[in-house]
């Protein structure tokens, strides 16, 4: 008996598959664990996902420390991410310690201290708390959910809240 529930899934060579990636990685930047779930998701053979991977560092459409970079400097100025958190997904993503470190770099650090008010400020207008330590409470553990470092949330608690 013949089953129609199977679709033949058509594979690609190893130049199609390297055109594909190269396209995947010119949209924005990658690290190898995106682009080896890529080659994952493509069913590619281990030889053929080195190759390609090795391919691609060579012609600088793969580069760890920019995609580093570019992470930190999009996720701190479009979602507001801290320090920690940045580096927590960093990490997540195995980037190594050397372009973490790199990656925080792009953050200013007035920058940072004026986002860090913005959002502590922005957060201390929507708490509807009475009670100033549920409102303290509430408003560090939105800052460190946020991914900022325990003693600048402090300073800028007390500097808002005026304690």
């Amino acid at each position: 008996m013949q089953s129609q529930n199977f679709k033949s899934k058509k594979s690609l060579t190893v130049d199609e598959a390297l055109l594909k990636v190269m396209n995947y990685c010119v949209y924005q930047d990658r690290c190898h664990q995106e682009v080896e779930k890529k080659l994952n998701d493509l069913d590619m053979y281990e030889d053929a996902k080195a190759y390609i991977i090795s391919k691609l560092i060579e012609e600088d459409f793969l580069n760890e420390e920019r995609f580093a970079r570019s992470y930190a400097r999009g996720k701190f100025r479009i979602k507001k991410y801290g320090r920690l958190r940045i580096l927590r997904e960093l990490k997540k993503k195995n980037i190594s310690a050397y372009n973490r470190q790199a990656a925080l770099s792009e953050i200013n650090e007035d920058d940072y201290l004026q986002t860090l008010s913005g959002l502590a400020e922005l957060k201390l207008k929507s708490l509807n708390e009475t009670d100033s330590f549920k409102k303290k409470q509430k408003l560090y553990q939105h800052l460190a959910y946020k991914g900022y470092e325990t003693e600048l949330i402090y300073d800028v608690i007390n500097e808002i809240l005026e304690y």
